[in-house]
């Protein structure tokens, strides 16, 4: 099979295209044929060397969707559709960057579909982390407010349909104006030029604050976020487009609001059911969640595809097909 083999952390050029024989699934997995996979911003920092415990070499790949080729238990019949994320992939061991990769199944997500293999492929992971983030750790609710930071990047623009759907107002953030229009065309009420400092903008909105944050910037700017919420609201730290993980001298009295609440959402830690993933494929063949693509890749070209997430101009997800 072919697989992308990263044996020295640096520069997309370190991806190294080559044979490998197709493994085998053990006790607990399943071998799964990749039809397709997303690419995310955790792939780029793994890549770079930012990943702590990452040992290499290593086939990279959080996340893909194929088919069932082998289940030893026979509980996967060959030909099942398959989705998996997270739980150590591409990290503890070998991921999607390939034709065929060997997953526990606890991180399998089995279902049924006839969207092509693209659209697919830029599900697992942005559902996960979007579903995850507003319902499990936000916990949204008809009528509240919630600001996106990062809201131009692929999750921002996924969260802000599924908060729009719920019945949210959204204000939605992005850096580069011209990106005002796309905000507002995806659902968001009111869009806001992050500067660095948004509480002044969102305060001027909703004087009290908004009832809820989801801060995909990260560390760089989750204590501004935080002076956005209003007392007893909740902001959720998901991404970090920053690639920073740790927030130095931190002091939690002088950091966080009183009364406001701070959580993150982990998809390697908690999980959305089959059922809520199921229902999510069903919400994009209904037209009702409209998929962010940016461009599609072959795997031969994923130097290529890593080189544009860097580049920060993808304006959607980045998806390889295998």
């Amino acid at each position: 099979m072919k697989a992308a083999v990263l044996y020295n952390p640096g520069g997309a050029e370190n991806f190294k295209l080559e044979e490998r024989p197709v493994p085998t699934p053990g006790e607990g997995q399943v071998l799964v044929k990749v039809k397709a996979f997303g690419l995310n911003r955790s792939e780029l920092m793994t890549r770079k060397g930012l990943s702590p415990n990452v040992r290499f070499p290593r086939v990279l790949g959080i996340e893909c969707v194929g088919e069932v080729e082998a289940d030893p238990s026979g509980e996967y019949k060959k030909g099942q559709q398959i989705a998996a994320c997270m739980g150590g992939m591409g990290r503890e061991y070998d991921g999607s960057y390939a034709e065929y990769t060997v997953l526990p199944k606890y991180i399998l997500y089995p279902f049924h579909s006839k969207l092509s293999w693209e659209q697919l492929g830029a599900i697992p992971e942005m559902f996960q982390t979007v579903h995850g983030s507003l319902y499990l750790s936000l916990r949204i609710q008809k009528d509240e407010t919630l600001l996106i930071r990062g809201g131009s990047s692929s999750i921002g623009m996924l969260a802000t349909q599924m908060a729009k759907n719920a019945g949210v107002t959204i204000i939605a953030t992005t850096r580069n104006l011209q990106k005002e229009s796309l905000l507002l065309s995806n659902g968001a009420s009111y869009v806001l030029i992050d500067n660095g400092h948004l509480a002044p903008g969102v305060k001027g909105i909703f004087p009290e604050g908004v009832d809820k944050v989801l801060e995909l910037v990260g560390t760089l700017t989750l204590q501004d976020s935080l002076a956005c919420v209003k007392p007893g609201g909740v902001a959720c730290m998901t991404g970090m487009l920053s690639e920073q993980w740790s927030i130095p001298d931190f002091a939690p009295m002088e950091f966080i609001p009183a009364t406001v609440h701070l959580t993150i959402y982990d998809s390697g830690q908690i999980r959305s059911s089959i059922g809520d993933f199921q229902a999510f494929i069903q919400t994009v063949e209904s037209g009702q969640i409209k998929l962010s693509i940016s461009q599609v890749f072959s795997l031969d070209d994923i130097a290529q595809a890593h080189q544009l997430m860097e580049s920060n101009t993808a304006g959607g997800k980045i998806v390889v097909l295998s």
